[in-house]
């Protein structure tokens, strides 16, 4: 037993398989919430129910029976229990299982016990006791609907709820002069009774089971998906929490249909050697794995930030200081993955995601190291003379392109230098009318100095590194060591001190929650195949 917990009780094990949850917590919290919204429904409907029969009996005096004033105290004062228990029980305090069980029970027992009496009471108007039975008959599928039960249980409740009904209905044909037709009052009650009750086991049944069912789609080894925050073109990616750690992770999932089995086994092995990467300007990777439906995934530290691609959308070209810091933190995951024969094939600025980290601001993290897609450029419309090329187009190196299939560390670096021209200039260096126009023209076209692309004079030694980064031979890149060493030997401009990235980094908190006020952080869309930045609070 792990310290300051609790075991949990058979009683609360039967309950939370009640409900179909993985956990006693999540369970109950999931059933008040239902309750919650069940009490809501329950209190409007009746008080609208209450206001027609006023309004009715104001219209037409002579139809109102002659017990009225019992009934409409009794319909009072349960409207009354009823807003009490939904907005001082539920609505403000955390209830045990225990405790909502009963409620639960409770709601059932006195709507029956209501409706039977007012049936009882209004005997002498024909149809107010099969009005009765209506709304009560209502309540009990109303309850089915929205709170999570097993069909056994709804039974039972259903059964507690019409019990009153079924007695009052008795009860009225006893009397001398009641209009109805005692026998068919009675039959009519236990036969609307039996086959409501049964619909409503049938409907808890069905919505338990998908319940179940979706619980366990969500659930992936010892993490439980929660919500989705991106989607790509082999997959999606969801936050995620661990059954027993409680730090954020990012759960990556990739389709089985999207890819062949020779690239899933690519992708394991990957994630192998991304798990080894230490360096801290690289994301985390916690496990992997594939799931009963065979779809691959891997478990990674959920980050809160932005990426590169929404950054510039959002915010324009960025300053020297800060683009040379971007990219000598980025030739530092690179240098470390490139030591261990580890090519990302993937650098663009959707997979490099700036956020904080332990009080630092602006600290980058590389995703998907080998997790690429493969784009496909037919030049001649004939599949003989189809090649795969590794990459992104905009960020493709010209090699890549003549031979991919000999692609090195290189193709990494020269991506990196598009990236730190797409942060300096808020363009790409070469953007075609389609993906293989673009290709051709890293292969063949001349980039625009950053300088008069972005309309005003670069630090010298910043402009040379991006241009020599886009060289087209290979050899004459820098190596991504080579390069962290040139860019943190950059003297500083003055255009990005660290207080004004702390400023920076306030404000985009305070836009974010200001939208978002319970939100703490905000949420990136990762990337997964194809480039489609989103990011929720700013």
């Amino acid at each position: 037993m792990i310290l300051g917990t609790k075991t949990t009780s058979a009683h609360n094990l039967r309950a939370i398989a009640w409900m179909g949850s993985s956990t006693e917590e999540e369970g109950r919290a999931y059933l008040q919430e239902r309750l919650e919204l069940l009490s809501k429904l329950m209190f409007w409907s009746f008080a609208a129910l209450i206001a027609f029969i006023r309004l009715m009996y104001w219209r037409y005096p002579a139809i109102e029976p002659a017990r009225n004033t019992w009934i409409m105290g009794i319909s009072v004062g349960g409207l009354v229990v009823l807003a009490v228990i939904w907005r001082l029980g539920l609505a403000r305090n955390q209830l045990d299982l225990s405790r909502l069980r009963t409620i639960d029970t409770f709601y059932a027992v006195s709507t029956g016990m209501a409706f039977g009496a007012a049936a009882y009471l209004s005997s002498d108007l024909q149809v107010a006791p099969l009005s009765c039975l209506l709304y009560a008959s209502f309540m009990v599928l109303l309850r089915a609907i929205v709170v999570p039960s097993t069909g056994s249980r709804t039974a039972v409740v259903g059964t507690l709820t019409f019990l009153p009904i079924s007695i009052a209905a008795f009860s009225i044909a006893l009397l001398d002069e009641q209009p109805l037709p005692g026998p068919a009052y009675v039959a009519g009650a236990l036969l609307v009774g039996t086959v409501v009750v049964m619909l409503a086991t049938v409907g808890s049944r069905i919505i338990y089971g998908l319940r179940l069912k979706f619980s366990a789609a969500m659930q992936l080894g010892q993490y439980t998906l929660m919500h989705k925050i991106g989607e790509g073109g082999m997959g999606a990616v969801y936050r995620a929490k661990h059954a027993l750690l409680r730090r954020a992770t990012a759960i990556k999932l990739v389709h089985p249909d999207k890819v062949d089995a020779d690239t899933l086994a690519r992708f394991e092995r990957e994630v192998q050697h991304m798990s080894q990467l230490t360096h801290p300007n690289t994301v985390a990777v916690y496990d992997y794995g594939r799931s009963p439906a065979g779809y691959f995934y891997y478990a990674m530290e959920y980050l809160d930030g932005i990426n590169l691609e929404s950054l510039v959308a959002r915010h324009g070209p960025q300053p020297f200081d800060r683009v040379v810091l971007v990219l000598a933190q980025v030739a530092g995951a690179l240098a470390e993955a490139h030591r261990s024969d580890l090519i990302h094939r993937d650098i663009k600025p959707a997979n490099i995601i700036l956020c904080e980290r332990g009080g630092l601001p602006d600290f980058v993290k590389v995703l998907d190291f080998g997790l690429v897609k493969e784009i496909t450029g037919d030049t001649s419309g004939s599949s003989s003379t189809t090649k795969s090329i590794l990459g992104t187009p905009a960020y493709v190196a010209p090699e890549a392109v003549t031979d991919p299939d000999l692609v090195g560390t290189p193709v990494d670096l020269y991506a990196l230098g598009a990236v730190g021209y797409f942060l300096l200039t808020g363009r790409k260096v070469f953007d075609g009318k389609t993906p293989l126009d673009t290709c051709i023209q890293h292969v063949t076209g001349t980039p625009v100095p950053p300088s008069e692309a972005r309309g005003e004079a670069l630090p010298t030694e910043l402009e040379q590194v991006i241009l020599e980064l886009l060289a087209k031979s290979p050899d004459k890149r820098p190596t991504a060591h080579e390069l962290g060493k040139r860019l943190r030997a950059m003297p500083a401009v003055g255009d990005w001190p660290e207080a004004e990235a702390a400023t920076w980094w306030a404000d985009l908190r305070k836009r974010a929650q200001a939208i978002d006020p319970s939100a703490p952080t905000m949420t990136i869309n990762i990337d997964l195949g194809r480039v489609s930045p989103v990011l929720q609070g700013d």
